[in-house]
């Protein structure tokens, strides 16, 4: 079909008729968009069906990952990519008269995430499609994923994301492959042939339908599968208010984290996560059994991976499979389960760990609670053995407890597996998030620090530079990125390093003009590109960011002639519904963004800039545009961050500090080709544990830091009163919990040094060049050959 381009176009052509009952002049831009992906599509059916018989023939192990987030992006060029066949079908289109890049545009980015998790999946399944891997990923397909931003006088205004209004035209739906899950009822327990045996009552059933969607490994015949479970109400559900039934049930896939502040958000989340793993053990099991009949040797062939403790109910779920309908006893029901189960962890953050209180957990899965219960109870026999009489150890690693079921306790317990996403991140939580839990089980305990599918990163989103980078050392390091390190041998060559000047500057021109169109602010491509684009978290310290912009502010206010390199600071962040703190901050961003840019004594020096609606396809635009990576999180928060390997691949410098992959990125690239900045992990702890740090001293000492302090309060922003007392309060009444001002110094001379560095273009183009060469670590490849190696057990094929 895709042979040559005239064999392209004859098809394209009829396929066009076929599916839009039109002539090809009659047709839109929608029409040729959806025959383009329906072509696809229908292309990599046969490898699709291929793929997964090889799969049913196969006695080695299968991995299942299972996630609550799939951050996919756009896929239509992706796998034009990923097929070979980009330039093929870019010159037929064009003879046909259509843009691709037009074609692309009219594809939603698919609403199935928010952040890192989310993109991590997309990622890994990119990368075990690449190395011909068998592996599988389910999730939840949402209809309206997290939402759109909007910003409204500078507000963030969330908005439905309608992704789906005109369809997916990647997704196969296999209604024939529906499963019901239960949730409410009771469970009624009764002796059956010398058995005791368990029955759910009264429950009310939820139907979930499986919509699949091929993921394309990289010039290869291997085309995986993504499932998203699809919420639709039961045929006959015994229910007195159907209208309430079906709404509820619908909302179970209708959005990503509904706000959980109140109880019915609470079983909501509860309920999405109970209906992605009890939706993918039912698929699994099922095709499992097809393939090998009994449950015995499950383990041996198959390994189930959750991404967080969003899927952790995978643990009871299987464990009620195994017992209520295979018919195993405890014993033997247990030992296979937690030698399935591996299990990543993606925080340090105490408060992101999951728990749930035990009065909603217990009447919405009363089985599931049973078994966890059970588990628990097990558990804490295996504790008091080995310390008798010691309360105070059980009570703190019990999974029940308090009124609360513990999600990342239950993870632990009951995987064979238990890694981190970074080093430092792992031994974090060996040291001290989980240290009572590695103190026990050593054995679970492993790092696998994040990758990047650097295909997308810069082989899609950075077309300028991949193609020159290929023509300098050859294309190898699409599929093998650690031989991007052969860049290294041009480091002095004077030619490389101002064509890599060169290619920037185009992207920065490229952005500027999306600034402008988006924004209606012009900017100056020659300023230094500084981005933070990320979620919007405390710990992230979006803060700590605008509080310099605002004293770099004050100082041209104050002296007319004060001299600094341009800067351009773009902000792209969503905040969690929810989180009145992270809103508070964008409204900050964007009231300071207002002021500075219609100052006219500022000038072309300084532009702020927040883009609203920060999603896969925007950051494709953004990361080959910057010039500085701002990864400013207080240290021993971030677990590992992927957008700073996202943006050293594009040839940006790290403004980062010792936290999460920044010490693996320093480690690789040296300290001379990034710049730190900040406390230690080891120092942040060490000021949690004994305190010592009083944010009032760096106040009242550092004027700089008073002044833009003060400005949230003093009137200094205009009809917004009272508007940022929450972040004075934050800083100053409650001692600045993430050391935003202990860090400002070190910060704001870190950034001098910046606009130093890059006056010497040369100096700056070799760095960036130290940084793109060393990226291949990052690659996601590598990440999910150590997962594959390592933890799963399973070999390409």
């Amino acid at each position: 079909m895709f042979s040559n381009v005239k064999k392209f176009k004859d098809t394209f052509y009829k396929r066009l008729e076929m599916l839009c009952g039109k002539s090809f002049d009659e047709s839109t831009a929608r029409d040729q968009y959806e025959t383009l992906g329906h072509m696809i599509r229908e292309f990599v059916s046969n490898d699709w069906i291929a793929t997964n018989e090889r799969y049913l023939a196969i006695t080695g192990k299968q991995v299942y990952y299972l996630s609550i987030e799939y951050l996919l992006g756009k896929l239509l060029r992706q796998n034009l990519i990923n097929l070979g066949v980009e330039a093929l079908v870019e010159e037929g289109l064009r003879e046909l008269g259509i843009d691709l890049n037009e074609l692309e545009e009219l594809e939603a980015d698919a609403g199935l995430g928010n952040g890192g998790l989310g993109r991590l999946a997309a990622c890994f399944l990119d990368s075990i499609a690449s190395l011909n891997l068998p592996g599988h990923g389910h999730g939840i397909r949402y209809k309206h994923g997290l939402f759109e931003q909007k910003i409204v006088d500078g507000y963030q205004v969330e908005l439905p994301e309608q992704w789906l209004r005109s369809g997916n035209v990647w997704e196969v739906r296999k209604a024939d492959l529906a499963v019901k899950i239960r949730f409410w009822g009771k469970v009624e327990a009764k002796m059956e042939h010398n058995r005791l045996t368990f029955h759910h009552l009264n429950a009310e059933t939820v139907t979930a339908v499986p919509y699949d969607m091929p993921v394309i490994g990289y010039e290869s015949k291997t085309v995986n599968t993504l499932r998203l479970w699809n919420a639709e109400p039961s045929q006959f559900p015994i229910h007195d208010d159907i209208l309430k039934y079906k709404r509820e049930t619908e909302m179970i896939s209708e959005l990503l984290y509904p706000d959980d502040t109140h109880d019915e958000g609470k079983i909501l989340r509860l309920k999405q996560q109970y209906f992605l793993v009890s939706a993918s053990l039912q698929s699994i099991l099922k095709a499992y059994r097809k393939q090998h009949g009994k449950l015995d040797q499950l383990h041996e062939h198959v390994c189930i991976h959750i991404n967080d403790t969003h899927p952790v109910l995978a643990i009871p779920e299987l464990m009620r499979i195994l017992m209520d309908e295979e018919g195993l006893d405890w014993e033997q029901a247990w030992n296979i389960t937690k030698n399935t189960i591996s299990y990543t962890n993606h925080t340090t953050l105490s408060e992101a760990l999951e728990k749930w209180p035990i009065r909603i957990f217990q009447p919405l899965l009363p089985r599931i609670y049973m078994i966890v219960e059970e588990i628990n109870e097990r558990f804490c026999h295996e504790l008091w053995d080995e310390t008798p009489g010691d309360w105070a150890r059980i009570a703190g690693l019990a999974i029940i407890a308090d009124g609360y079921v513990k999600m990342a306790h239950l993870a632990i317990v009951g995987s064979f597996s238990v890694n981190g996403v970074a080093k430092l991140h792992t031994e974090i939580l060996k040291q001290r998030e989980m240290k009572p839990f590695y103190q026990i089980f050593p054995e679970k305990f492993n790092n696998k620090t994040n990758g990047i599918a650097h295909r997308r990163w810069l082989l899609k989103a950075n077309p300028k530079l991949a193609t020159f980078l290929s023509e300098l050392i050859g294309p190898s390091w699409i599929r093998s990125a650690e031989d991007l390190s052969q860049l290294m041998n041009y480091q002095n060559d004077t030619s490389v390093l101002e064509q890599l000047e060169s290619i920037k500057k185009e992207n920065k021109q490229e952005l500027a003009q999306i600034i402008l169109e988006k924004t209606g602010v012009s900017v100056d491509s020659g300023a230094i590109f500084d981005v933070q684009v990320k979620r919007l978290h405390a710990y992230k310290r979006q803060l700590l960011n605008i509080l310099h912009i605002m004293h770099l502010y004050n100082r041209i206010k104050e002296d007319a002639s004060y001299s600094m390199v341009p800067r351009v600071f773009i902000f792209g962040a969503k905040a969690s519904p929810g989180y009145y703190y992270a809103k508070k901050i964008i409204k900050l961003i964007n009231s300071a963004a207002e002021i500075i840019n219609h100052d006219p004594k500022v000038g072309d020096r300084m532009k702020v800039i927040f883009l609203e609606n920060y999603r896969v396809s925007l950051a494709e635009k953004i990361f080959p545009a910057a010039d500085v990576s701002e990864q400013i999180s207080t240290a021993s928060k971030e677990a590992s961050g992927t957008g700073n390997m996202k943006f050293m691949i594009n040839g940006a410098l790290t403004l980062g500090t010792l936290d999460g992959a920044n010490i693996e990125i320093r480690e690789l690239v040296g300290d001379d080709n990034i710049f730190t900045f900040g406390l230690t992990s080891d120092e942040v702890l060490h000021y949690y544990q004994h305190g010592g740090y009083q944010s009032e001293g760096y106040y009242h000492h550092d004027y700089r830091i008073r002044q833009a302090v003060d400005q949230l309060v003093n009137g200094f922003f205009p009809g917004v009163y009272n508007e940022f007392e929450p972040i004075f309060d934050s800083l100053l009444e409650e001692n600045d919990q993430y050391f935003v001002l202990k860090d400002f110094a070190s910060y704001a001379d870190t950034q001098l040094n910046v606009g130093e560095v890059f006056k010497d273009s040369m100096r700056w183009q070799k760095m960036s060049l130290a940084n793109i060469a060393n990226a291949g670590y990052f690659s996601s490849d590598r990440t999910i050959k150590e997962y594959a190696e390592d933890i799963w057990k399973i070999n390409p094929l």
